[in-house]
């Protein structure tokens, strides 16, 4: 199944060109997942700037070789956000560095913006960030299924220890929210909702009682006809065809086939 996920490209995230080209290679056993360390802004899961921030400056730090040799590049293949977003390190089929001696051509790398201090535990959106990337390395660059922590086989703390104990669990992606559906409730009709129901469409030449509601109601609105007791809807009426025609217009009911018919839209304006 093809995997979803939301990538921030290197040119999005203004990524410093390598120094030099990447090790090529064909394919790796799985994934190491590696945590930042160090003090992690804990504005960072409502901030995604703080995302891209802490990016650059990871690859500053990697490319100046603050911690270790200077690397060509950010280390990592792919690093997730607590916003559900990857962006594209090395990328797939190109060798990370950073998973200790000897150990770089057996997994990608990919690295969780979390870090020892300030913000320490995943979110569940960071796990899934975390999963998305492992997905897409197996179906873009061939990674095998193994999923390992940083630490396995190096002597260090990363990735820390909510990280390594996901990890020990099988790596799994948290369950999805279930959203409760709210209890529907039958709405209590308007009062003119209910009337509007009982009352008839009404066309030129009809004859019905309610010929004589549809004239008061014209009067109680200030569209007087003449004659308010006959109950016959004559079209030769022409003051009456009037007053319907007026009443219409100024209350902006469309007209449909016949500007005359008194209709179910008439009936609720009148009596709203």
């Amino acid at each position: 199944m093809p995997v979803s996920i939301k990538l921030v490209s290197r040119r999005t995230w203004r990524a410093e060109t390598p120094t030099t080209a990447y090790t090529h290679v064909p394919g790796t056993e799985g994934v190491k997942i590696h945590y930042t360390g160090g003090h992690v802004d804990p504005r960072i899961v409502t901030d995604h700037e703080v995302c891209g921030t802490l990016v650059k400056a990871v690859q500053a730090e990697h490319m100046a070789g603050a911690r270790a040799e200077p690397m060509i590049d950010i280390g990592h293949n792919l690093i997730a956000c607590p916003h559900r977003r990857v962006f594209v390190g090395r990328g797939p089929y190109a060798m990370p560095e950073g998973n200790g001696p000897g150990l770089d051509g057996a997994h990608y790398s990919v690295l969780a913006l979390v870090g020892s201090s300030g913000y320490t535990e995943p979110t569940e959106l960071l796990l899934h960030a975390v999963r998305d990337a492992i997905e897409y390395l197996r179906e873009h660059g061939n990674a095998g299924t193994d999923i390992r922590g940083h630490r396995d086989g190096h002597d260090t703390n990363c990735p820390g220890g909510p990280l390594t104990a996901w990890v020990a669990e099988g790596a799994l992606r948290p369950p999805s929210p279930v959203v409760a559906r709210p209890a529907f409730v039958q709405p209590t009709p308007r009062t003119t909702e209910v009337l509007v129901k009982n009352l008839p469409v009404l066309k030129p030449g009809d004859s019905h009682r309610h010929v004589k509601t549809m004239r008061a109601v014209l009067f109680a609105r200030g569209f007087e006809p003449t004659n308010l007791h006959n109950a016959t809807y004559d079209p030769a009426d022409t003051d009456l065809v009037q007053k319907v025609t007026q009443f219409k217009s100024q209350h902006k009911i469309p007209v449909g086939v016949d500007p005359l018919v008194w209709d179910a839209a008439c009936w609720e304006a009148a009596l709203t």
